[in-house]
């Protein structure tokens, strides 16, 4: 299947270098979601380019569309007991291990990284909330720590 996209109608595009980028940060050695496809999948899958750029027309349209599939919204969910415990009474002594889409969760990734780098570079974000965002490392915060007045 092929899209045609007319830049005027839907807006600002994800582009493949995005994908790229976001999927080498993610782990090969984490479990495949409920249909057994990995990071380690679709890093190969989208080393084709024709794959790659129906990854990204479907997230292109989901965005543009306001619209999330409930294929990727299914989970699957497994409750792994704590080794040792004498009783199994509480919910603290299980581990709960949900399973979400994988080609999903990449398109979730890129959304994110796209309105954390929009946000730093917009200046959006005060400059004391540094914790989990890209460019503000403990260095980072070091430097601001050591020249803000």
């Amino acid at each position: 299947m092929k899209f045609l996209w007319n830049p005027d109608q839907i807006g600002p595009f994800f582009l493949k270098k995005e994908f790229k980028d976001t999927i080498k940060k993610c782990n090969n050695m984490s479990m495949p979601d409920s249909n057994h496809v990995s990071w380690k999948h679709l890093k190969v899958v989208i080393k084709d380019n024709r794959y790659l750029l129906n990854i990204v027309n479907i997230a292109n349209v989901y965005i543009n569309l306001g619209f999330w599939l409930s294929y990727f919204k299914t989970l699957s969910l497994i409750i792994i007991l704590k080794p040792n415990k004498i009783a199994y009474d509480s919910l603290k002594i299980f581990w709960p291990i949900i399973f979400l889409n994988t080609l999903g969760k990449l398109i979730k990734k890129v959304i994110g990284d796209r309105l954390q780098n929009q946000s730093i570079a917009s200046k959006f974000i005060y400059l004391n909330q540094l914790g989990k965002l890209k460019q503000c490392s403990t260095t980072d915060v070091g430097i601001f720590l050591i020249y803000s007045e």
